[in-house]
């Protein structure tokens, strides 16, 4: 989340607990990126570059 407030100051964020490693990032209602989806969990950058190429 960090890597978040750094890139985007005014972003606000919620990190919602569940079990299987579970790891989504959901923008507005759409899925940006899906550990389960690609197997394999974001690399470093990668949500913010996502999330810069949506908004």
């Amino acid at each position: 989340m960090a890597e978040l407030k750094k890139a985007f100051p005014d972003i606000e964020t919620d990190l919602i607990p569940s079990s299987g490693g579970v790891f989504d990032v959901v923008v507005d209602g759409k899925l940006v990126f899906s550990k389960k989806a690609v197997g394999r969990h974001a690399k470093p950058g990668e949500i913010v570059d996502l999330l810069k190429r949506t908004t």
